[in-house]
């Protein structure tokens, strides 16, 4: 899903927990329903955010790998609950 984000931040290269602690810091200065775009290389990050969105609220609207990036990088979207 290549689409509308509000503020995007590039976790790649970064293993957990700190690609979700940069997503927690920047949907805290989010409105509601904005939408963050998460970049991340880790691959438990997939399942991080998945747990990530399902316990704080905050919606997990897509997800999956960058075609064409040699890095193996994941996007994410995740709106800001309400």
């Amino acid at each position: 899903m290549a689409g509308h984000c509000d503020m995007e931040v590039d976790a790649r290269g970064l293993n957990c927990p700190l690609p979700i602690l940069r997503a927690k810091k920047a949907l805290a200065t989010m409105e509601a329903g904005q939408v963050l775009r998460v970049l991340a290389t880790d691959p438990g990050s997939v399942k991080d955010f998945a747990a990530f969105a399902k316990q704080t609220g905050n919606e997990l609207m897509s997800h999956g790998s960058l075609a064409g990036e040699d890095d193996g990088a994941f996007e994410f979207y995740l709106r800001r609950k309400p």
